[in-house]
């Protein structure tokens, strides 16, 4: 049997953070992911999607994620139920982030997204740096600039028999 989620979307608001009375984080967030298709009127749709995360992930999320933060969520589906305060059963189906990626640079606004995965954590990785990405401190001022061989803006000289059209 599988169980698994991969959602990329949007924040709708900030984090939740509390705590467990024996003192275990856990974070809810609601997710607003696109629809791949339209409806009939042409507009793009989207489902809001409440996930849970726990322990340190939890208090990274709540620490710098906000409302409209670009984030992807890799978990499970799970379902649970708990009695309403008018005696009914109340059933809730969330997703149970086991990671949490960061999709944009600290203080970046919406709709910029990162090309570098530094800026991500994973329940694997619950020691040390924040982010989880050790190579992070290695990686420091290196842009993709950096290898382009045609970012100087100089020419380059090819022949016509040496393109493949």
């Amino acid at each position: 049997m599988m169980n698994r989620v991969i959602l990329v979307g949007r924040l709708t608001k900030d984090p939740e953070l509390r705590f467990t009375p024996n003192g275990v984080a856990v974070a809810t967030f609601t997710l607003a992911v696109n629809r791949s298709f339209t409806n009939q009127q042409g507009e793009r749709e989207a489902d809001f999607i409440n996930c849970v995360v726990w322990r340190r992930p939890a208090e990274n999320v709540a620490n710098f994620l906000k409302k409209g933060s670009l984030a992807g969520v890799d978990g499970r589906v799970q379902t649970r139920s708990y009695e309403g305060q008018d005696g009914k059963r109340v059933y809730v189906t969330e997703v149970l982030a086991e990671s949490v990626q960061f999709l944009e640079p600290k203080g970046q606004g919406q709709g910029q997204t990162s090309d570098r995965g530094d800026n991500n954590y994973s329940r694997q990785n619950d020691q040390g740096s924040p982010f989880g990405n050790q190579n992070q401190r290695q990686n420091q001022g290196y842009t993709k600039v950096d290898e382009d061989p045609f970012a100087g803006g100089g020419q380059i000289d090819i022949s016509d028999d040496d393109l493949p059209f």
